[in-house]
């Protein structure tokens, strides 16, 4: 392979994520040529919250589509915006080392929001566990790019506005937030802080140049976080999290997992560890279900077929 197209966004990170993979395949394929292909998408389209023009997969559909087509060789995708079921034609390659997968503030540290103060996201998981730790604050929406939020939450228009860390961090502007959010208290969304790299089932060529940056540590987190998310439905409408760490001197995962009502006044979270992402990520969804009594959380469809996890190529 000589040339690959790679299927990204629009918005100045979704590009800049772009690059730093691209500079990486370069780095470790000599002599190849990488390609930018722009796609906008539904979620780029709309202003409205997210829940209400689909949720996960906004940001997704249309460049998953463009290497289906085979306008581009692959994709990069933030993983946390990528559902638990990807198209039957496609897999999920490699993933390169992850980021920092927490929730930060801009504007105001956690412990100096003032009694009712107003908290800017977009994310029901963020606002529910928000709410739960801090009954008296009030929630706005905030849509638009990463300049535009952290803006909001400087200016004073709003007590403080949530980000991923992330984000921030590749951007340059971790200085520019007010606090970190300790995962116990605030659970990372299912692959949060990681970068996906997608491409046809049948291209050998592009799965092999892609698995040149794959990190099997962070691969397998983001398996078993995807795994919770599938076994949850594909229908489930209430706020999720989940995050998994690697055991110290072990080949177990310890994956976290979260479901809380949309006021946050029921959270359940639970732990389960073990060594297959799949089957770990997949249990922990279950004992959320079963044994915390997460079906019984106003708005989860306990009817919806359980989701199979996407095909991954290894």
């Amino acid at each position: 392979m000589s040339t690959l197209r790679l299927a990204t966004r629009g918005s100045p990170l979704a590009l800049l994520q772009c690059e730093l993979v691209a500079d990486a395949l370069r780095m470790s394929n000599a002599g190849l040529q990488v390609e930018v292909v722009v796609i906008r998408t539904r979620g780029d389209e709309s202003s409205l919250p997210l829940d209400q023009i689909g949720g996960q997969g906004v940001f997704v559909t249309e460049v998953e589509a463009a290497v289906a087509d085979g306008r581009a060789d692959a994709a990069v995708h933030s993983a946390k915006d990528m559902p638990s079921v990807m198209g039957e034609r496609l897999v999920l390659a490699a993933v390169p080392p992850r980021g920092d997968p927490r929730d930060g503030l801009v504007g105001c540290a956690l412990a100096d929001l003032p009694p009712g103060g107003l908290v800017a996201t977009g994310s029901a998981r963020r606002r529910s566990q928000l709410a739960n730790l801090r009954p008296d604050l009030m929630f706005t929406e905030v849509r638009g790019n990463m300049e535009r939020r952290v803006r909001t939450g400087e200016d004073g228009s709003v007590s403080a506005v949530v980000v991923a860390v992330a984000a921030m961090d590749r951007l340059g502007w971790t200085s520019r937030l007010s606090d970190i959010l300790d995962p116990m208290d605030v659970l990372p969304q299912a692959g949060q802080g990681a970068l996906a790299l997608q491409c046809r089932a049948g291209d050998t060529d592009t799965i092999r140049v892609l698995r040149t940056v794959d990190d099997d540590a962070t691969h397998r987190a983001i398996r078993a976080e995807r795994a919770v998310l599938a076994g949850l439905g594909g229908s489930c409408a209430v706020p999720v999290g989940a995050w998994a760490e690697p055991v110290a001197d072990s080949s177990e995962l310890r994956v976290h997992g979260l479901l809380a009502s949309g006021d946050g006044r029921t959270v359940i979270r639970m732990t389960h560890t073990g060594e297959d992402p799949e089957s770990v990520g997949g249990e922990l969804a279950r004992r959320l279900l079963v044994d915390g009594g997460g079906s019984g959380i106003d708005g989860f469809d306990a009817d919806a077929p359980v989701q199979p996890g996407a095909f991954v190529a290894r």
